[in-house]
């Protein structure tokens, strides 16, 4: 499934790549093409690092794709304290040098939790409800620069299944909180890929 209108290169990279390019042609104008390669080089790093490929997006409604790159930490069941249930917690530490985008895990429509976080105790959470009734929660916490994670959609808005909704410069942590009788998929140590790799199924009786 094709995501579209996004780039491979993340929009969220412009602005530094941009004035990196700047620079270098700056430099380059002033004092010769060998002074300005260095500068070219971190050009090209730039767009690794805000690299933002493609991913299949597996055709299972009943599917949960991974929000992030990274790495499964934990598997946990809990109280979800931001809809005030019982729920299955995973939580995925990303690379830091890894993909920076997250992705919706589900279809479905961005509500408010009623117990949203007040960005001190507790990051804000997205609830999201798909239109078969199931309730999770997407937490991104802050990266390893404490910068805040950005968010590409809007409470009352729609997301598909592994559509692009957000991002962490420089990677972070983030948490699904899932519904108590979900069949997780994964276990901490396992790799997954935002949108493609399904990390647990939503049970309907």
């Amino acid at each position: 499934m094709a995501t579209g209108r996004y780039p491979y290169f993340s929009r969220a990279g412009w602005p530094l790549f941009l004035a990196v390019a700047a620079v270098g042609l700056l430099v380059m104008n002033l004092a010769g093409w060998a002074w300005s390669l260095p500068f070219w080089l971190l050009c090209l790093f730039i767009v690794y690092l805000y690299r933002d490929p493609e991913r299949d997006i597996p055709a299972s409604p009943l599917a949960v794709v991974s929000p992030a790159d990274g790495v499964i930490m934990a598997v946990e069941d809990v109280r979800d304290p931001y809809l005030d249930r019982d729920a299955r917690r995973v939580s995925i530490d990303m690379s830091h040098i890894g993909v920076y985008s997250t992705r919706s895990p589900v279809e479905g429509k961005v509500l408010e939790p009623p117990h949203g976080g007040d960005g001190v105790e507790r990051p804000h959470g997205v609830w999201l409800k798909t239109d078969e009734g199931d309730d999770l929660v997407i937490v991104m916490h802050r990266g390893p620069l404490h910068s805040l994670p950005r968010c590409f959609v809007g409470i009352g808005e729609r997301v598909g299944q592994g559509q692009r909704c957000g991002y962490i410069p420089m990677g972070g942590q983030v948490e699904i909180y899932l519904p108590s009788n979900s069949r997780v998929q994964v276990e901490p140590g396992s790799h997954v890929k935002a949108g493609s790799d399904v990390i647990a199924l939503l049970v309907h009786k």
